[in-house]
């Protein structure tokens, strides 16, 4: 799928424009904004089945702002996007996750991170050793399913 089928040209400034105030570029870790060309192609090219609720997310965004947000000052993009993630639902969850996902799996990000950008196989990542008994109350619940 092309980003010319998944998104229309509005779409795709709207959602350059709010990947940027959900996460602006950082001068001070050397990172990108989400609103930048190679995670936007990334964002775009991972929408798949989401793509509808995207696309509904990002025309709420714009009804919510009366105009397209590219064009609004920072200052309104934030207090549109605020106001739409204080209305929550499933079109705005969605569109924050993949925004995120796509973010966090830049190679200039996982570097930030002081994390070397490869596979987790075959060298594996190393985890600290957590406690256990966090566990025990969902060892103790009953089975959830019934037996075959």
């Amino acid at each position: 799928m092309s980003l010319d089928d998944t998104l229309t040209p509005a779409q795709r400034d709207n959602l350059r424009a709010i990947a940027g105030v959900i996460i602006p570029a950082s001068a001070q870790f050397d990172v990108p904004g989400a609103d930048e060309p190679a995670i936007q192609a990334d964002i775009v090219a991972t929408l798949g089945r989401d793509a509808g609720l995207v696309r509904q997310a990002l025309d709420e965004f714009a009804r919510l702002a009366g105009s397209p947000l590219a064009s609004l000052n920072p200052e309104r993009r934030d207090a549109v996007a605020l106001e739409l993630r204080a209305k929550g639902g499933a079109a705005v969850a969605t569109l924050t996750r993949i925004v995120l996902q796509c973010y966090y799996r830049d190679d200039r990000v996982v570097r930030s991170l002081g994390l070397e950008p490869r596979p987790p196989y075959p060298k594996g990542h190393v985890l600290e050793e957590g406690d256990w008994t966090l566990l025990d109350p969902v060892r103790a619940r009953p089975k959830l399913w019934r037996p075959a």
